[in-house]
């Protein structure tokens, strides 16, 4: 058996995806690896990610498969599950494995009664429902400097997923959103490309509202209560819709 030993990223998994083809292996007895977990028997190949070799995966996969179960491998591989990159890996090498009928365009995630097809589907669909929930509970405050700041701790790497549907609404609007589980910034200047910056450690943020902004807070979480109907309060549906972990990042629950 031969196992690639990749770093937990795209570009890594995708080269070790082109390398299992480029070298010929077995693909039936070729597993990818985020772990440094030994297997008996089994020969280790460490994964150097390779920009190129990655993008011609990515060509791959939207030419035959189209943008749609592209933008789904990537939202498995969001997930912070460690077997991720083998059930992708192997969905790709099952979809390749199939042939059209007549015109009609194969999917990649057809055959769920694959394991490693339904578990990639199944990551996927996690991962999805995780970058909704953040679409809808995401709070902007604005800086002194005028630039609008979010601080979000998803359960996915979902700054990637964020960033494009914030920039299309906001797109003559500075603004930068902060994942402080991942340490992960995603920073759009006004009018620009938006792109991500893995900070350090020591790049905790300490963001200082603008003189309107407390005042504007205030309103709001005032506003929220106010609205509010005490004899229709349901707290366990509330905490259904709307999970603990998601209000410790919005205005009106702080």
């Amino acid at each position: 058996m031969i196992v690639y030993r990749c770093e937990d990223t795209l570009e890594s998994i995708f080269t070790a995806v082109y390398l299992a083809y480029e070298e010929k292996r077995d693909l039936q007895d070729t597993q990818l690896s985020l772990t440094e977990d030994p297997l008996l028997f089994a020969t280790d190949v460490s994964v150097v990610a390779d920009e190129e070799k990655a993008k011609k995966v990515i060509r791959t996969l939207v030419r035959r498969f189209g943008e749609k179960d592209y933008h789904t491998v990537c939202l498995a591989l969001a997930t912070e599950d460690t077997e991720k990159a083998q059930a992708v890996f192997r969905t790709i090498v099952e979809g390749l494995g199939q042939r059209p009928v007549g015109r009609s365009r194969v999917h990649l995630f057809d055959n769920l009664a694959d394991d490693y097809v339904h578990k990639a589907f199944a990551l996927a669909r996690y991962a999805n429902r995780e970058v909704g929930h953040l679409i809808e509970f995401l709070r902007f405050e604005e800086l002194e400097n005028g630039v609008l700041y979010s601080r979000v701790g998803p359960k996915v790497n979902a700054l990637a997923f964020l960033m494009p549907h914030f920039a299309d609404r906001f797109s003559i609007e500075n603004f930068v959103i902060y994942d402080d589980q991942r340490n992960l910034f995603g920073i759009h200047p006004a009018g620009k490309a938006w792109y991500l910056f893995h900070g350090e450690e020591t790049d905790q943020p300490q963001p200082v509202w603008s003189g309107e902004e407390g005042l504007y807070q205030e309103l709001f979480r005032h506003f929220v209560k106010t609205i509010a109907i005490k004899e229709r309060y349901n707290w366990k549906l509330q905490r259904n819709m709307l999970p603990l972990r998601f209000q410790e990042y919005m205005t009106e629950f702080q």
